[in-house]
């Protein structure tokens, strides 16, 4: 089936607040620095990694806490693309559910399928975020892209 989008989902034992409050702490479990905000409705917040390899934005245009996050990215540079804007209009989407005494987690990037260019590089690359949001969730670390620092000058 080539038209599904990207998914991981994950069992804690956290409670949803917990895990919301992570999601929400970008910076704590995808890359170390990002400009804007990514707690509340209409938050807007970009990253860029390295210098030229991955830039996008992204707008938080549903926020039901404990419940639900999903990202609108609305601009995308991704260098190593033939169409490197191939990321913007995808959402980034958080689920959040009780089942029982474990907290579910579903992660999708609507808009990343199988048949994008995109889809092996930035599904291996999601699998190592995701992971490391689900040690920030379970151990209070996690693991985000380290920026490195440059030599050459951006302003």
């Amino acid at each position: 089936m080539n038209s599904k989008n990207f998914s991981i989902a994950f069992d804690v034992d956290q409670s949803p607040r917990e895990v919301f409050n992570a999601v929400t702490s970008v910076t704590k479990w995808w890359i170390e620095k990002i400009k804007g905000d990514s707690t509340k409705l209409n938050d807007e917040f970009s990253v860029q990694f390295f210098v030229d390899v991955h830039y996008s934005k992204q707008k938080l245009i549903e926020v039901i806490p404990d419940k639900k996050v999903v990202w609108l990215i609305t601009d995308s540079n991704l260098s190593f693309l033939q169409n490197k804007q191939e990321w913007t209009n995808t959402q980034v989407v958080f689920e959040i559910s009780q089942h029982g005494d474990k907290t579910h987690l579903e992660f999708t990037h609507v808009g990343l399928t199988p048949t994008i260019e995109c889809y092996k590089d930035c599904s291996n690359g999601w699998n190592q975020y995701i992971s490391s949001l689900y040690k920030l969730i379970t151990t209070g670390k996690g693991e985000p892209e380290k920026m490195v620092e440059e030599t050459q000058q951006q302003d």
